[in-house]
């Protein structure tokens, strides 16, 4: 059975621009819930990873905790090196911290996030993907028991991020070295959907993931009409390409469906993505359909967490 994932990276303004995370704003914050009202139409149970500036605002927390009484969803916990304290000059990944203050970081937001909810959080994504083994034993410590930061198509070696290439698409725990490999951690990996529109082997596949200069190489391959990756993101990808890799999901009974967006994207002027109200109805309206397209496939919506004590007792081959 496929079960559908929605993680939120739900966060300030704008974390696209240079001005926008100097002065940081929480606006669409006040968007959720019409996104919940959608999720809970199709049975989706979204799982908000919330940033230290929004689980801080004032006006946040009162949306949050209105959504988390609710319980159609979880708060779990998105690392922005440049927003949690101790703060960092710079728009760095975690990766790019030193472990001292990676986890002085990590208690920071894991506070604030359980003051917000009254729960400990136990979901968690890094921000711009900047995940490393080394960071699942401090991630244990804390209690951490899911991560999503892995995305097999991810690679920004060239601006200092890491690269996935190679990465399992469906979840497995995750070893203290390397996050493309699995191994004997508490750690969930739940690896964010994404796939090649073309059946090359799976050699071919980590190589084109694996090339440092990624953005033009893609290009020229995308352009030239010989294959593209496709997500579960409205904003990267094309209705017709999700709701193809939606149905290849269902039908080939992959196990999970992982999708994921910036909460940003919700509000007009958020993300370079949606900048008008019109892109941000386009936004929804492609969203809906993905949605509407896995529940008539039979998919059940799930939490990380409740996916997560679901794969520790199910029987795999």
């Amino acid at each position: 059975m496929t079960r559908v994932l929605l993680g939120v990276d739900t966060e300030a303004d704008n974390q696209w621009e240079a001005s926008s995370r100097e002065e940081l704003t929480v606006h669409n914050i006040a968007e959720l819930p019409r996104l919940q009202k959608l999720c809970d139409t199709y049975g989706v149970r979204p799982t908000y990873l919330l940033t230290y500036e929004v689980a801080t605002d004032s006006e946040s927390q009162g949306v949050l905790r209105d959504l988390a009484a609710t319980g159609r969803c979880e708060m779990g916990t998105h690392h922005h090196p440049w927003t949690t304290p101790p703060l960092v000059d710079g728009h760095l990944y975690p990766l790019n911290l030193e472990p001292h203050h990676y986890e002085a970081q990590l208690q920071q937001l894991t506070e604030v996030v359980r003051d917000v909810t009254g729960k400990r959080p136990v979901s968690y994504r890094a921000g711009r993907n900047g995940f490393a083994g080394w960071q699942v034993a401090l991630l244990e410590k804390e209690g951490y028991l899911v991560d999503s930061s892995v995305d097999p198509f991810f690679n920004e070696r060239k601006k200092g991020g890491p690269s996935f290439a190679g990465a399992p698409k469906d979840p497995y725990f995750l070893g203290n070295e390397d996050p493309c490999r699995p191994g004997s951690t508490k750690v969930l990996e739940i690896p964010i959907t994404s796939q090649l529109n073309r059946r090359w082997p799976q050699w071919l596949q980590r190589t084109y993931a694996d090339v440092t200069p990624a953005y033009q190489f893609r290009r020229v391959l995308r352009l030239a009409g010989i294959v593209r990756p496709v997500w579960l993101r409205p904003s990267y990808s094309k209705t017709n390409d999700m709701l193809w890799l939606a149905d290849k999901l269902v039908v080939e009974k992959t196990p999970v469906a992982n999708i994921i967006f910036h909460s940003s994207e919700l509000l007009p002027g958020g993300s370079p993505y949606n900048k008008t109200r019109e892109d941000v109805e386009g936004f929804y309206e492609s969203l809906e359909a993905l949605l509407r397209r896995l529940a008539e496939g039979g998919v059940e919506g799930r939490t990380f967490r409740e996916l997560r004590d679901e794969w520790v007792n199910e029987d795999r081959p």
